[in-house]
């Protein structure tokens, strides 16, 4: 099985664009330098002085040219495009150029190694560059990162004709190929860890080599001025100023670009996926909880350890135990000292005679020894006494995982997609132990996972996925686990022992080759094995996009690592063809815990919040900067910061938020009656702003598994013969084409580039300094007297403007002359070529984009290419009891599962609208093909007015009307839609699609007759 990978998906197409814009007008240049081959001092005992050894003459020249990358753009220019990405993509804006480190930020799972990858290759393209560093803080992600480049080789040699490109780890032992990676015109790109470079002293980067031809290698790749890219650096900088980060500085980079979904040092960011966008563009898995807490066990003498402290001499422990109070037992944190009696502090007779011994509270062996009738125990922190068996509360966990993996494996194994569940456990003993001779033996949970596997197959509900099963047998194939144990790697697919002499790196890298070697492998149906248990092998680096069930039988409370736990999980499914499912309906994450779901959520936003910086219901003052305004001469602009600034101080004034930004009821409660009041010249842009209030005011949605219902059909509305009227109208399926008026789109590039805006000279900065030479070493300092002059480039060398604006716009060069002729801009060419070629080509495609979308023309397929209405009981319709308008009565549904607010207000109104006689909330599967992917409408519904004529309707609900405010690819797969329903509309009473806000706008379009 080979792994698929998508080349349009429009946020990874933004992250690379986002990086290559940042060099915006440079031009394809590259910069040489000599590699010379310096002879060793000769030896003592040399018996020919004055000759060369001979392995220096074979086959290695006496002097190589070294190929570099270059940058031509100024300071300012880099910041003015650093601006202009950062207004596009809604980022705060950095007030000065600092450093050439820029920043961007990407959700686990969302392919942040195929993004940089790919930026490699654009990069090249655009503007010639070829070295290449990636800097990563493991030899996990080091492997990884080597994996991927193996496996998507051919896919960017596809996408990039061919280009020759060269990748390899870079091992102290052999720096041999950093001296090709120095003089090769190819693309070179060099996988490092950082503990190879940021230990100046040791490593041996910094000393000079034969094998490099006496070169350092360090000076070799500095010569090539390479770009950076550095992989999760809040692992590899060490801080501001670490020894990574110094490291990093010392490769002299042309700019250093750094990739994370946790930053710590947010360096100038230019663009951003976090994770609330990744869950709200459904990028990622939905996350849902099912919570085992036990309550109501208070009939042993439970005590646990919180903590220990030594305030000021006086010694004391944080216990939590069963107390009795007012309102019953509760189990509460309470405060003790040596020689307190647990009966008086609880007021329960089942602690009599249990008292507190010694408290120790030196750091690293912190205990209370607890004393009770016929002996003592002595608790670590974290550790109970007199709690329910463990055991029996992971027995119902295993259960309970397994049984969610069945029912999911029911529903998804049709669909060619494979479930895995994966079990986070707290020692391996547990699992699997070995005897003296090294023979396995199976611990406490592989005997309970087998006991609950053969029970769960017998129930009826799952009978169908065991027929012709031998259980004795499945039960052991289909579990196995991960671990490192005393230099000994076991995973399901081999067993290894290391010499007893190896590194921990050695370890290290063995381990997770044998994790990685076998990914796609655990991916097919032919492999039985789908539950797999660990320790901490699987941390980072290794995710398997169809692990749908993550148990977690240690405890999580301890370890800020929900995110990390739930990361392995995230990605998108893929079915047996390595292709990507999309769809919440099928990517659901069901995480098995300790604690209760809300905890569970607040907890994980929490770390959220930690992590990323994002602050929940927080509002920024440069929020609304990207909102679009149009100006008077019909185009759209931002609305910039300052202007934010003065929303934001209006919502200030007010009472909506406090000087800190965060959002106060008053604006909720505005945001849901839309009494929102703003001033006067921000009315235009109401809903946007509206919009951007009830994102930030919302919070990270995790769902509760035990809420999880599927809804069933309404027998009465689906068999009315009035449903099987409506259903009649839309269930027909079409095919496309795209017409396009040659001429007419050219004009319009001709047009649009006419109005483009002017293209600059190349400039001259000045900058003055003063240099102070002191001990510390030398310091520049730059004073007053910088300017600017214009050059006056009489020797550029143009280059092939028809071919390179072949490549990005695919038109005919006949068609782009035409345009080029027509716009009387071909000074502009001469004056600047490369800033004059992105912006023929920027113009060029966003004409086409909207020429795609007037032209496009449906057809409706045959009678036997139909929705079936039967698919409405075939397919499960599943929702959460917290998005459900529960009991209605006019839809298909017996509950309306709702994904907004904007829905759930819209399906109450037609449920109380007299007018409205049935609706249907399109499901899933009811999908029209558009040029740009497919897309789902909301609603069909049928209205009847006097009780004679019969309406029928497709409707989109949007918060706004305004084409402007909806994004442009939504906007687009709007008038998609409207074509497909009028390809529809024959007859005499045909289906008309709109765009509502409410049901007052399908009522009064209905009014128009």
């Amino acid at each position: 099985m080979k792994l698929h990978f998508e080349p349009n998906l429009d946020y990874q197409l933004q992250a690379i664009e986002a990086v290559c814009d940042l060099f915006r007008g440079q031009e394809v240049c590259r910069t040489e330098f000599t590699v010379t081959m310096k002879v060793p001092p000769p030896a003592a005992g040399d018996m020919f002085p004055g000759t060369k050894p001979e392995q220096l003459t074979l086959g290695v020249a006496e002097s190589d040219l070294g190929v570099g990358n270059r940058l031509t753009l100024l300071d300012d220019e880099l910041h003015q495009n650093l601006a202009d990405i950062q207004l596009r993509g809604g980022l705060p804006p950095s007030g000065s150029l600092v450093s050439g480190d820029f920043t961007v930020e990407m959700e686990t799972g969302t392919g942040k190694t195929y993004v940089y990858l790919r930026s490699i290759f654009e990069l090249n393209k655009r503007y010639g560059f070829t070295k290449f560093v990636i800097v990563v803080p493991s030899v996990a992600i080091k492997e990884g990162v080597y994996k991927t480049l193996q496996i998507t080789e051919e896919h960017f040699k596809g996408l990039y004709a061919g280009v020759p490109f060269d990748y390899f780890l870079y091992d102290s032992s052999k720096p041999g190929p950093v001296r090709n990676f120095a003089t090769s015109s190819n693309i070179q790109i060099m996988v490092v860890t950082v503990g190879a470079i940021n230990k100046k002293d040791v490593n041996n980067l910094y000393k000079d080599s034969e094998k490099t031809g006496g070169e350092r290698p360090i000076d070799l790749i500095k010569a090539t001025r390479p770009v950076l890219i550095v992989d999760e650096p809040q692992s590899v900088d060490g801080g501001l100023k670490g020894a990574g980060k110094e490291a990093l500085d010392a490769m002299n980079p042309l700019c250093t670009l750094r990739y994370s979904a946790t930053h710590v040092d947010k360096h100038h960011m230019v663009f951003r996926l976090d994770a609330v966008d990744a869950y709200e563009r459904k990028l990622v898995k939905q996350i849902e909880v099912a919570s085992a807490t036990v309550e109501d066990a208070h009939n042993k003498p439970f005590v646990r350890l919180v903590s220990v402290s030594n305030k000021r001499g006086t010694i004391s422990a944080k216990v939590e135990l069963d107390v009795q109070n007012a309102i019953g037992v509760r189990r509460q944190e309470v405060t003790v000292s040596d020689g307190d009696d647990l009966e008086q502090v609880t007021k329960r007779a089942i602690y009599a005679d249990f008292r507190v011994g010694e408290i120790n509270t030196a750091k690293g062996e912190e205990f209370l020894e607890l004393r009770y009738p016929g002996g003592e125990t002595y608790l670590r922190p974290g550790q109970a006494h007199g709690d329910v068996d463990s055991l029996t509360v992971q027995r119902e966990m295993i259960r309970r995982t397994i049984r969610e993996h069945l029912d999911k494996e029911k529903r998804l194994r049709p669909l060619g997609i494979k479930v895995l569940s994966l079990f986070f456990i707290d020692e391996v003993a547990k699992y699997r132990s070995y005897d003296a001779d090294g023979n396995p033996a199976k611990g406490d949970y592989a005997r309970i996972f087998e006991e609950e596997y053969r029970r769960a197959a017998k129930l009826p509900a799952f009978q169908s996925l065991f027929e012709e099963i031998d259980l004795d047998s499945a039960a052991e194939d289909v579990h196995n686990g991960y671990f490192s144990i005393d230099k000994r790697i076991v995973t399901p697919f081999e067993d290894m022992e290391l010499k007893k002499s190896s590194k921990k790196e050695d370890v290290e890298t063995s381990s997770y080759n044998l994790i990685m070697k076998e990914k796609e492998k655990l991916l097919s149906f032919d492999t039985p094995l789908k539950f797999i248990f660990s320790h901490s092998a699987l941390k980072e680096g290794w995710d398997n996009p169809n692990v749908f069930q993550i148990c977690t039988l240690r405890d999580i409370q301890t370890e800020r690592e929900r995110r990390q736990t739930i990361g392995r999980g995230l990605r998108l499914c893929v079915n047996q063809h390595g292709e990507r499912v999309r769809g919440f309906e099928v990517n659901t994450l069901t995480v098995i815990a300790t604690e209760n779901y809300e905890q569970f959520a607040e907890n994980l936003q929490k770390e959220i919040e930690d992590d990323t910086g994002i602050r929940f219901g927080i509002v920024e003052p440069h929020q609304f900067a990207t909102i679009a305004v149009t100006g008077t001469d019909g185009h759209t602009v931002p609305l910039g910061v300052d202007q934010s600034k003065v929303l934001w101080e209006h919502l200030k004034a007010t009472g909506h938020i406090d000087a800190k930004g965060k959002v106060q009821d008053s604006l909720k409660t505005a945001l849901k009656d839309g009494t929102l009041a703003l001033p006067a010249e921000f009315d235009a842009q109401r809903s946007q702003i509206a919009e951007v209030l009830r994102k930030v005011s919302g919070r990270l949605e995790i769902k509760n598994a035990d809420e999880r219902k599927q809804v069933a059909v309404r027998k009465g509305v689906y068999l009315s013969p009035q449903f099987k009227e409506l259903w009649d109208h839309i269930k027909h399926k079409t095919t496309y084409r795209v017409q396009f008026d040659n001429d007419k789109l050219i004009q319009n590039c001709i047009d649009s580039l006419q109005k483009a805006p002017a293209i600059p000279k190349a400039r001259l900065q000045w900058r003055k300094a003063d240099i102070a030479i002191g001990k510390a070493g030398v310091e520049a300092t730059e004073k007053a007297g910088a300017a600017t002059v214009v050059l006056d480039e009489t020797d550029i060398e143009l280059p092939d403007l028809l071919t390179d604006l072949q490549d990005r716009t695919q038109l005919t060069r006949r068609s782009i002359a035409t345009i080029l002729s027509g716009s009387g801009r071909l000074d502009d060419f001469k004056r600047n070529p490369q800033q004059f070629i992105e912006l023929t080509a920027e113009t060029i495609n966003r004409c086409k984009r909207l020429a795609l979308v007037d032209g496009i023309k449906y057809q409706r397929l045959g009678d036997q290419h139909v929705y079936a209405q039967e698919l409405f009981e075939q397919e499960e319709l599943i929702g959460y009891l917290k998005n459900m308008l529960m009991d209605t009565a006019k839809s298909i549904y017996e509950h309306v599962v709702y994904d907004s607010t904007t829905e759930r207000d819209f399906a109450d109104a037609l449920e109380k609208n007299d007018a409205v006689k049935l609706y249907a909330k399109l499901p899933g599967w009811f999908k029209v093909p558009t040029p740009l992917g497919t897309y789902n409408p909301d609603w069909a519904v049928l209205i009847e007015e006097d009780g004679t004529q019969r309406l029928y309707f497709v409707v989109e609900t949007k918060g706004s009307l305004f084409a402007d405010d909806l994004r442009h690819k939504e906007g687009a797969k709007i008038a998609c839609g409207k074509a497909h329903f009028q390809a529809l509309a024959v007859g005499e009473n045909p289906t008309r699609y709109i765009v509502a806000r409410s049901v007052d706008d399908v009522l009064s379009e209905a009014a128009k007759g």
